[in-house]
């Protein structure tokens, strides 16, 4: 699986919010929504101050769905661990420009094993942090809350860092943005230049799954 051409609004369920006791039926209630790609939120308690999933729930989780694994390594050495997600079955890296000595080599490394690559940026980290390194890359994530838990209040500030990781990496690269993402939110993101939209909260605290995802796709009009 592949991540979609730039240029088409995707909506990114994340599970960081799902039910975890039961992640295989929630993935694939979203999947019957439409959607394309699913995150999937790696957390180490050192980079960030929580611990989620590792390769071995991965492994398990592609046995059961077709979607797109969007792996967002929230963790200290991305490097050492890329190589292990990409086996287990996820279809593009993203890891933080913030915890890689060398980024460019990383995504080198990430591309030989036949995998896309995204670098991701905090809320304080400036757009030129990733200057030389998000035009090679497939995708550039834009956190517009402080990562490691859900449920937090979008950072518009943050946000407007979208279009100017636009104006750097042009049409063909997608720019994804996470954090308190909903029917709200949705048109300023967009506005700004995000075409890849992840959300965790807004999807999986409704009762509705569906419904909550086509109410972000309709705001993305």
């Amino acid at each position: 699986m592949r991540l979609p051409k730039a240029g088409t609004v995707e909506i990114v369920p994340s599970i960081l919010s799902a039910d975890f006791a039961r992640l295989a039926d929630e993935i694939a209630i979203v999947e019957s929504a439409g959607v394309s790609i699913v995150h999937l939120d790696v957390m180490d308690g050192h980079f960030v101050p929580n611990i989620t999933i590792g390769p071995p729930v991965i492994a398990k989780l592609r046995k059961c769905s077709r979607l797109v694994f969007d792996a967002h390594l929230m963790i200290s050495e991305p490097g050492k661990y890329a190589e292990s997600f990409i086996e287990a079955g996820a279809d593009h890296i993203t890891f933080h420009i913030e915890a890689a000595n060398q980024p460019l080599k990383l995504i080198d490394k990430i591309h030989n094993l036949g995998c896309t690559a995204g670098i991701c940026l905090n809320p304080e980290t400036p757009v030129d942090a990733i200057k030389s390194v998000g035009p090679v890359c497939d995708m550039v994530l834009v956190m517009t809350v402080r990562p490691g838990f859900g449920g937090q209040n979008f950072m518009p500030e943050a946000a407007k860092k979208i279009s100017k990781i636009r104006d750097i990496v042009g049409p063909d690269i997608r720019i994804e943005v996470d954090g308190g993402i909903d029917p709200k939110t949705t048109p300023i993101v967009v506005s700004y230049g995000a075409d890849t939209l992840v959300a965790g909260n807004a999807i999986f605290a409704k009762k509705d799954r569906i419904a909550a995802i086509n109410a972000i796709r309709k705001a993305a009009e």
